[in-house]
């Protein structure tokens, strides 16, 4: 007697949608760095991609829409990053952190654009739209202040308050992508080298580079 086997079902056409969408992001990001998102029409998204507007519209309801989903990309990818970390509940609160800090700089290298588009756009967003991913911004703030806290409680880290230490820490690493330039001076391994080294001394681990006492380390 034979024996039917149910295969697990891979929606390809699911697949080929999450592709066009992210192209379309990724087109459009480029043009709202270098134009602004007010200078940007769908028309121009359309033209770079090659493709007709109503090609658009089949993934978007609107330039808005566009944005949102831009602008939310850096901030979910954090949150991947810091519940994956969190995972190694075997790991010291340094190691934790440390690891935090180069996850969350690889991100802010790969999506570099989107966070600028958002730094800079944001106001153009819907209130909602901006409210959730502020809500979603809170969470990784508070997440990473669960790490500090523990690494306070293991005597690991120096702390005072770790929501606005968790802040100060969040905002160091949004900044890179402000200044970042591929093919600059420092290698994305000595940033991330760097902004580890400055981390850990907000926390009490160490000596700021570049300090008398980080020679001696």
């Amino acid at each position: 007697m034979s024996v039917a086997v149910t295969l697990p079902q891979y929606s390809l056409k699911h697949e080929v949608t999450d592709f066009k969408r992210r192209r379309i992001r990724e087109e459009a990001s480029h043009l709202f760095f270098e134009q602004g998102y007010e200078g940007t029409t769908l028309d121009a998204i359309a033209q770079r991609l090659e493709v007709t507007k109503p090609f658009i519209y089949t993934h978007y309801a609107n330039k808005t829409e566009l944005l949102y989903d831009i602008c939310q990309t850096g901030i979910l990818q954090s949150l991947a990053a810091i519940e994956q970390v969190q995972l190694g509940t075997g790991d010291s609160a340094s190691d934790r952190l440390s690891r935090l800090v180069e996850s969350v700089l690889g991100i802010i290298f790969e999506f570099q654009k989107f966070i600028v588009v958002y730094e800079r756009e944001e106001k153009n967003l819907d209130q909602a739209q901006a409210r959730e991913i502020r809500e979603y911004r809170s969470l990784f703030d508070h997440k990473l202040a669960a790490i500090l806290e523990q690494g306070q409680d293991a005597a690991e880290f120096k702390i005072v308050d770790a929501v606005l230490t968790a802040n100060t820490i969040g905002g160091m690493m949004t900044w890179v992508a402000l200044w970042y330039r591929p093919g600059g001076k420092q290698t994305r391994h000595q940033i991330i080298a760097h902004t580890q080294r400055m981390v850990m001394s907000v926390v009490g681990v160490g000596s700021p580079p570049d300090s008398p006492g980080a020679a001696r380390q």
